[in-house]
């Protein structure tokens, strides 16, 4: 019995890794916590939705860890007060292609089929 039930636990391991390596799982949990953090971020749910697949689609997790750099430090306001500020939030991100990736998703999320192509 207990030779049974650690094969059956063993089994089931393997099963959730083969699902979140082979089968998309990863990527259901990556897009959910983008939309989470994008929703906490200030960014309305039904734009978070639009834009997570399309970020965690086209972004490393490394990327995606880089962008919380855009969150608010020490002494600043949750949204940005001015443009400077919004730019220095952007320059310490340090990664282009994750700013490029994000604005895209933004515009596309916005401005529907306009920006599909983008």
């Amino acid at each position: 019995m207990g030779r049974f039930l650690l094969l059956l636990i063993l089994l089931g391991a393997l099963g959730v890794g083969a699902w979140l390596y082979f089968g998309g799982g990863m990527q259901a949990v990556t897009e959910r916590t983008v939309e989470v953090a994008l929703v906490e971020a200030g960014v309305p749910q039904e734009q978070a939705e639009c834009m997570a697949p399309r970020m965690a689609e086209r972004l490393t997790t490394d990327q995606l860890r880089k962008l919380q750099k855009v969150a608010p430090e020490e002494g600043e306001a949750a949204l940005p007060r001015d443009a400077a500020e919004a730019l220095a939030r952007i320059r310490r991100v340090d990664d282009p292609e994750a700013v490029e990736v994000t604005v895209r998703a933004a515009a596309a999320c916005t401005f529907g089929g306009f920006f599909e192509n983008l």
